[in-house]
Order: C-alpha cells, then structure tokens, then sequence
C-alpha cells in the first residue's frame, strides 16, 4: 500500500490489491490472529467516503464467515460490529454489513 503507484482513490487499484488480500491469499487474510480481518476493516473505514461501492463490495468479504471455524467467525462478526460502530458509514457499506451481521446471527 506504500507503493507509489498504489492510490485508494483508484478503484482499480483498490480491487487489484486489497480484493486480491481478501479473495486469494488465504493464509495472511485469515490468520488466526485477525490481523487479516482488522486489517481489511481499516481499509473499508478509509475507502467508505471516497468509493462507497467498493468498500461495500470489500466488507462482504468479512460477511462470510459462515465457512470458517467459530474463532474465525467471531474475529469476522467483531469487525462488522467496529465498521458500523464508527463514523457513519455509507449506505452501501451499512447494508452489506448490517446483513452479513444478521445472517452470521441467524445461523448461529
């Protein structure tokens, strides 16, 4: 994300990098610790109010926890739960977070 070439204004950029994170590279993104996740949840917080569709299209990659072990899921859920704690949040985001919530609840 140093990179010069990387800017989070880019949507572009954005996907290539933070969605490639998220969708194919298993082992840093889904660390046991929850780096990954809290990782991604900053990035979603700062892109939010200058591409709300890409950020919300990113906070779904945290809504899908469902396929992973409870420690997991619970690591997932806790960052939804800070995204729409913070500052007000798009419409976009809110509604791709707020379902990921109710559906990681309902199966539960």
């Amino acid at each position: 994300m140093g990179h010069p070439a990387f800017q989070l204004k880019n949507p572009n950029k954005v996907r290539a990098l933070l969605g490639s994170f998220a969708a194919g590279n298993p082992s840093c993104f889904h660390d046991s610790s929850g780096r990954g996740y809290t990782f991604l949840a900053e990035q979603i917080l700062a892109l939010d109010p200058l591409n709300p569709q890409i950020a919300a299209r990113l906070a779904a990659r945290l809504g899908r926890g469902g396929r992973y072990e409870a420690h997991r899921r619970e690591l997932m859920r806790s960052q939804l739960e800070r995204i729409l704690s913070g500052k007000k949040v798009s419409r976009d985001v809110y509604e791709v977070v707020s379902k990921s919530l109710q559906d990681g609840r309902e199966k539960n």
